[in-house]
């Protein structure tokens, strides 16, 4: 099979074919893949998230060590001494694990603390915690929306928040586009019980920046209500690295306040934060929750440790938007199209898959790893390679990256 002629979405359904026959043609279009040197998903990593790591690479054998521009993990919490500490200590004193699902026997003391952290750092009156971020979208939208209500969904927003309004109807408006969203609002007003406007604040595929001050405007006329998902924005944007509603001047106006502890806060797992009484909700009817053992302890204590630093340390922000300015301003002078980036997420937009791939690949043998984003990840016309770039990334590091990229787009007239 030529893999040129396919993409993943050939393989979401096929005519005719059950589950193993299914199964079978994607692994031709995998091999293909690799023996394109195309295979570059599920790269392993000895020694974690850094802005060099190293690499064990599945063609050569050989151990790389790579400028790593893939992480989330925007300010380096992951191997900050305090998170780290605090992981040891919560560890040491609770176990490896919770014991039970939160709402039985599974909810410790710490637990609580990560809770009330996460309320008081999104300016919300309560919070829940859930083991992953995926999850904590998925399963409140599925709690709190049915078949009398509709969910007014920005085109771009995360897999989680589609799959969490699976039960509910749904309506699109065009990414970031305020005029769209007033006439799917104008289309939807009367109809249903519930209405929800659901976005990213950062969009983890762009990354721009929700218009969260005008959404909330608009929900208001609409009568609807608003949820931002904060994965890509919590410890990156706003004055002190709380968020999108921080980056507005709008915090405590908006409803459902949601999020993943996966990136910039170092860590895995996923909150949602609101006023007290949908949290209650959501404790008897998000099944995620509710059917899913506690987070583990020594994520807690760390999580509970990020955000003291995130606060206590401004100095790792400013770095990550030093950064942030540096990479961008070269990236553009070298003539490459960012799309709308604002933050750390950095497209590059090629729009055409195979030069998205063998360019990764070219990247991959000098040491660059970044990832190749294509169709149906993205539209078939917006093809990219997306990198991120962290606090600790150095000049040489960036600058690396800088002089690998020029003469790759060159070799594949991008630039």
């Amino acid at each position: 099979m030529d893999s040129r002629n396919h993409s993943l979405a050939d393989f979401i359904k096929v005519e005719d074919a059950d589950i193993m026959e299914r199964a079978r043609l994607f692994k031709e279009f995998s091999t293909d893949l690799a023996e394109r040197g195309h295979a570059l998903h599920r790269r392993v990593s000895l020694d974690g998230s850094s802005p060099l790591m190293k690499v064990k690479d599945r063609y050569t054998g050989e151990v790389k060590e790579m400028v790593y521009l893939a992480s989330n993990d925007y300010l380096n919490l992951t191997k900050h001494p305090r998170t780290i500490a605090a992981g040891k200590a919560a560890l040491e004193k609770y176990g490896s694990g919770a014991g039970s699902v939160p709402l039985l026997g599974g909810t410790l003391d710490i637990h609580i603390e990560l809770e009330k952290k996460v309320a008081k750092f999104k300016g919300c009156e309560s919070a829940i915690i859930y083991t992953s971020g995926f999850g904590s979208n998925c399963g409140t939208l599925l709690s709190m929306l049915g078949e009398n209500d509709i969910a007014v969904l920005d085109m771009f927003v995360h897999a989680s928040i589609i799959d969490g309004c699976k039960n509910t109807n749904t309506k699109f408006f065009r990414h970031n586009d305020m005029k769209s969203l007033e006439h799917a609002l104008t289309r939807v007003k009367d109809n249903y019980r519930t209405k929800f406007i659901v976005v990213d604040g950062v969009y983890s595929m762009d990354g721009d920046i929700a218009h969260l001050d005008k959404i909330v405007e608009l929900a208001r006329a609409y009568g609807a209500y608003v949820m931002v998902d904060e994965a890509h924005a919590s410890g990156v944007i706003g004055e002190t690295g709380r968020g999108t509603p921080q980056h507005f001047n709008i915090e405590g106006k908006v409803d459902v306040v949601a999020g993943t502890f996966s990136k910039a806060l170092g860590s895995v797992g996923g909150f949602i934060a609101a006023k007290e009484e949908l949290i209650e909700l959501l404790h008897f009817y998000s099944r995620p929750y509710m059917f899913s053992t506690a987070m583990t302890p020594q994520s807690a204590g760390s999580l509970i440790a990020s955000m003291e630093v995130i606060e206590e340390e401004p100095q790792l922000r400013e770095a990550l938007w030093s950064n942030i300015k540096y990479f961008k301003e070269n990236l553009i002078n070298l003539g490459f199209n960012l799309g709308e980036s604002q933050t750390a997420i950095f497209p590059i937009i090629i729009g055409d898959d195979f030069k998205v791939k063998d360019m990764s690949r070219r990247l991959h043998e000098m040491n660059i790893y970044v990832n190749p984003v294509v169709y149906p990840a993205v539209p078939k016309k917006s093809a990219r390679i997306r990198m991120s770039i962290m606090s600790a990334h150095t000049k040489e590091h960036l600058d690396k990256a800088l002089n690998a990229l020029e003469i790759v787009g060159k070799e594949y007239n991008i630039i």
